[in-house]
């Protein structure tokens, strides 16, 4: 369990609405811390509000002997009743805890009184509690009957093991110390939640039992054993002695087969390397031969590489000739156009000297 806030509102000595809340400001993040003040400052106030929102009780009402109190309109109320925590002149009161229960889930307990017709004199209303699962809200439980046992299925504490050890009275550490040891020991692991710690030790002891029962029957076996004589002790000594040197002299043919399936697996694994060794030459000769031919022609062309130059001249020169061959024929027919021009041109000319 872990509370998350705790207000209320006209509760013994603290007026009006109040609210300690220890998931904002410095309290969220300190682990200790003191509530101190003057007498009638409020303090007990806070932890008598933490209670009755969770239990409908607080520790101040185990103090008070089981007398009546007046009350207003000549009325009279128990002393142990908790109502007697509304503030003197005020019309209702009320206190609320929200908490994370043992389960993770988080709770708002509420616990609250009220005069009747909303009147400082009017007469005592029976208290009321609820309980609302957050942050929805959904109540739980309808009566106060019912609200009380889920609260208290939720902390997984009564109202005496929330007073004896999680809210210690003044001067009540002590009756913690003293109360019955298997009720600290069950309270102590509802608080700790080590409950596995005694079904470990349950079975611890029941192991411990059935082990010893074992143990006894094992010596009651025991003692119907007979020891040995020194003769036959003498002669299991010798047959000990010839085992001893059976075993050393099997270890030692054991120790020469290993050697010599070693040789035999290192011969395997030779002839297996020489028979990959005789199929990769097979196949190197065989490309060998292939490539004979190719062989040839690579000789063949490298004899002849020397006279490549000329042959690139022949080739150059057979180029220029056939250019030249070319030039000589173009050159002749514009000889023969120019000289049937001359031979036309000189007709005219005479043509032309006859007429005249």
């Amino acid at each position: 369990m872990k509370i998350l806030r705790i207000s209320g509102k006209n509760l013994a000595s603290l007026a009006g609405e109040f609210a300690v809340d220890f998931e904002s400001g410095p309290l969220a993040t300190t682990g200790l811390f003191a509530i101190s003040g003057p007498t009638g400052a409020g303090k007990s106030t806070l932890l008598d509000a933490l209670c009755l929102a969770l239990y409908d009780a607080t520790p101040r009402m185990l103090k008070r002997a089981g007398s009546q109190l007046p009350d207003v309109g000549g009325d009279t109320v128990s002393a142990l009743d908790p109502r007697t925590l509304l503030r003197r002149g005020a019309a209702e009161a009320w206190a609320e805890v929200d908490f994370v229960g043992s389960d993770d889930g988080r709770y708002r307990a509420r616990w609250s009184v009220r005069r009747s017709y909303g009147k400082p004199g009017g007469a005592l209303q029976p208290a009321k509690m609820s309980l609302h699962r957050l942050p929805e809200l959904a109540p739980i439980g309808g009566t106060k009957t019912e609200v009380a046992a889920e609260i208290v299925q939720r902390i997984g504490l009564s109202f005496e093991q929330f007073t004896r050890a999680v809210l210690l009275a003044q001067n009540e550490f002590s009756a913690f110390l003293k109360t019955d040891e298997n009720e600290r020991g069950e309270l102590l692991e509802t608080l700790t939640g080590t409950t596995i710690y005694s079904e470990i030790s349950r079975r611890a002891f029941e192991r411990y039992k059935l082990e010893q029962q074992r143990t006894q029957v094992l010596q009651a076996k025991l003692a119907d054993v007979a020891p040995l004589t020194p003769s036959e002790r003498a002669q299991l000594d010798l047959e000990r002695s010839a085992a001893d040197a059976a075993r050393e002299a099997l270890d030692s043919r054991h120790a020469l087969l290993e050697q010599q399936l070693r040789w035999h697996q290192e011969l395997d694994k030779l002839g297996r390397g020489q028979a990959q060794a005789e199929e990769a030459l097979a196949a190197a000769n065989g490309e060998r031969a292939a490539a004979a031919e190719r062989r040839q022609r690579l000789a063949t062309l490298e004899a002849v590489q020397p006279a490549r130059p000329l042959a690139v001249e022949v080739q150059r020169l057979e180029a220029e000739r056939r250019q030249a061959h070319s030039s000589v024929a173009k050159l002749e027919g514009e000889l023969a156009a120019a000289l049937e021009l001359r031979r036309t041109s000189s007709a005219e000319v005479d043509a032309a000297i006859a007429r005249l």
